[in-house]
């Protein structure tokens, strides 16, 4: 009974994102070293942040010279579609009380989509728990390797590893421009347009604050309809 779970689908599928995806909490953990982070503080964003595109926003601003409170307040606004996963995860799972609460931490963009993919509601439970299980023990195991890799760097510029952040943060967002429908790509264009313009004039930090604020605003218009692309595949998951 456990090995023929272990060969379903919704684990397979979890294993390989979980492994691929946090694989790159090396590159979360190079670029934190570079804007200023101790391994320490980058281990912990890692385990407690969880949340990629979030975190390189957060040591983006840091690296450009933007205050903490700029990159956090940046960094929430990104993290806000969770939001919106979470509430449809609620139904799909049909978790209560304290199960709830913890699966909350691992509500992000690979978890949420693995488990929409799913036919039923124990496949989906599989699939979430599995993912983020995976996706939790790379990420953070990766970002401590990165970390301590790049402090051992006796000139971290002579690397640019200060452009790793920015690479991969664009590398996160490009599947999402790529297969988003006019409505991705306008908002996207309005939010690097607002950066740019205002880059010049403001603090380190305000200007990415800003932009992110144009995909809040995006979020606000939906009505809470957004969802991942993988959903329209699996509509009868908790039904």
């Amino acid at each position: 009974m456990f090995l023929s779970r272990l060969r379903s689908p919704a684990v397979r599928d979890s294993l390989g994102i979980g492994i691929a995806v946090g694989a790159a909490g090396l590159a979360f953990g190079t670029a934190a070293v570079a804007a200023g982070l101790s391994p320490a503080q980058s281990v912990f964003l890692s385990a407690f942040m969880f949340t990629g595109a979030s975190q390189f926003a957060l040591v983006g601003v840091i690296a450009g010279g933007g205050s903490l409170v700029a990159g956090a307040l940046g960094a929430l606004l990104l993290g806000a579609r969770n939001t919106l996963y979470g509430l449809r995860l609620t139904d799909v799972l049909g978790w209560r009380g304290f199960r709830r609460a913890a699966a909350a931490h691992g509500v992000i963009d690979e978890t949420t989509a693995v488990t929409l993919a799913q036919p039923d509601r124990r496949s989906a439970r599989t699939a979430f728990l599995t993912t983020y299980v995976v996706l939790g023990v790379f990420w953070v195991l990766f970002t401590l390797v990165g970390a301590l890799a790049t402090e051992r760097v006796s000139d971290i510029d002579a690397f640019g590893l200060d452009a790793v952040g920015p690479a991969i943060f664009l590398g996160l967002l490009w599947p999402r421009l790529r297969d988003g429908d006019g409505r991705t790509r306008l908002i996207a264009l309005v939010g690097a347009g607002v950066a740019l313009a205002t880059t010049p004039l403001l603090p380190p930090g305000v200007p990415v604050l800003l932009a992110a604020s144009a995909a809040a605003i995006a979020l606000i218009g939906t009505g809470g309809r957004t969802r991942p692309s993988s959903e329209s595949r699996s509509e009868e998951v908790g039904a």
